[in-house]
């Protein structure tokens, strides 16, 4: 049988996220390897200002973020590869994938130009064993 967890513990653990993320943090983007969540970033193509909030509670199992803030004026060229929520001061918080299908963040295209404008329209993390 498989786990499950009851939607209340599902948004809690979601709603850990925004804490950890605190005041004004931010999306990273990157290309090269993943590292292992938490480790050393590879080049930052792109870093989105979330909102001060980065989301409001979550409900029924999905953390659906505030408004993100375009990156006006990328900071490299490269192909995204992964992104990471962090602190205003840059610690890692989430890591996952970027593609432009199937991936945990997808954009029309994944080749970032430097001084190109970066957007993301939506996003959300939804918890898994409802």
């Amino acid at each position: 049988m498989a786990l499950g967890i009851v939607a209340t513990t599902r948004n809690n653990m979601l709603d850990e996220i925004t804490a950890d993320i605190g005041a004004s943090g931010l999306l990273r983007i990157y290309d090269g390897t993943q590292p292992a969540t938490g480790g050393t970033a590879t080049t930052l193509l792109a870093e989105l200002p979330l909102s001060a909030t980065a989301a409001p509670a979550a409900s029924g199992g999905v953390l659906t973020f505030s408004t993100i803030t375009d990156d006006s004026s990328a900071n490299a060229t490269g192909t995204a590869t992964w992104f990471r929520l962090a602190t205003s001061a840059g610690a890692a918080v989430v890591d996952g994938t970027v593609s432009t299908s199937g991936a945990d963040l997808n954009f029309d295209s994944v080749s970032f130009v430097s001084g190109g404008t970066v957007s993301v329209s939506s996003f959300t993390i939804t918890a898994g064993n409802a």
